[in-house]
């Protein structure tokens, strides 16, 4: 997890507690982090004990206008089992604080530190301007540095219903995803869209295919088999990522010949994921939801089987 700009803007003023360095056996790595406000909280930093303690120190924080480095000791001090260390660091952050940033690369002193770039946050830094490599986040020389979060990925989901809506509300906490999600018609999604997700509507959502990156990746699972294939032919037209096509066995071979007919090689249909989700998962919305999104997290889809059916 890295230093995600768009999301502390969404609510500033706020308080960005961030794990800034860890020892031992500890709940999240370095880089997780949580914004928190008033009345809400964003993310999350794990540990049960050591959460609730980090979100009353950002309320805290967000009130005095004040930041603060604290190391934690699992053990002894939050009775946790980890049995290891974990440095947290909370900065408020408003949009005096957000504009002032020039970098994707955010590098500041920890409280109480000297102002002055020290040498090895110069390095990286120039690495990074002049080379294009993106440090890892952590604690240099009594500064903290982060990378921006940028989408690296992006996932096209083609229809609002059960399935669809399951496949987002699983799909849009995580990080490096950027959602996209078409249907014939507003009413056809559902009131509350989840932060990050860009909603498309068209009578014929075909329509749009052309508007996809060629990195993109697509789950075409509308209300219409017709619909289905028109939009699995457009994607084949063009280039892309990934295909995946939410259906049974018996969808696959009608599917397959139809889009032989409409001039497909068979290496190209090839690349047509049918069905999507986990055969052993079932059937059900959010146990085909929770299939995609595996297979999404594995790198570059190591083992592309989307599995699941639908009737």
């Amino acid at each position: 997890m890295t230093f995600a700009l768009s999301e502390i803007r969404r609510l500033a003023p706020v308080a960005r507690v961030v794990v800034a360095e860890t020892k031992g056996s500890v709940p999240r790595e370095v880089g997780a982090s949580m914004l928190v406000t008033a009345d809400r909280v964003e993310g999350t930093i794990g540990g049960g004990a050591l959460e609730f303690e980090a979100i009353k120190s950002a309320r805290d924080a967000l009130m005095v206008q004040s930041d603060r480095f604290e190391r934690k000791p699992l053990g002894p001090s939050l009775g946790q089992c980890c049995g290891g260390a974990v440095s947290l660091l909370t900065e408020v952050w408003d949009e005096d604080r957000l504009n002032a940033l020039v970098s994707d690369v955010i590098a500041r002193p920890l409280p109480g530190k000297p102002y002055e770039q020290p040498l090895a946050v110069k390095r990286i830094l120039a690495g990074h301007r002049s080379k294009g490599i993106v440090p890892r986040p952590g604690i240099v020389s009594g500064w903290m540095i982060e990378p921006q979060t940028r989408a690296s990925r992006s996932i096209w989901v083609w229809g609002a219903g059960h399935v669809g809506r399951a496949i987002v509300t699983v799909l849009a906490p995580l990080p490096d995803l950027d959602l996209v999600w078409i249907d014939t018609a507003e009413e056809r999604f559902p009131r509350n869209i989840p932060h990050g997700v860009t909603t498309l509507v068209a009578s014929n959502p075909a329509s749009l295919i052309s508007r996809a990156p060629n990195h993109a990746e697509h789950l075409v699972l509308t209300f219409s088999h017709a619909l289905d294939l028109e939009l699995c032919h457009g994607v084949l037209s063009q280039g892309f990522a990934h295909l995946g096509l939410i259906g049974s066995a018996t969808k696959r071979a009608r599917f397959r010949s139809r889009l032989k007919a409409l001039g497909h090689t068979s290496a190209q249909i090839d690349r047509m994921e049918c069905p999507i989700g986990d055969p052993g998962l079932g059937k059900h919305p959010q146990e085909i939801a929770l299939g995609v999104a595996a297979a999404i997290l594995r790198p570059q889809h190591e083992g592309t089987e989307m599995l699941g059916e639908r009737a």
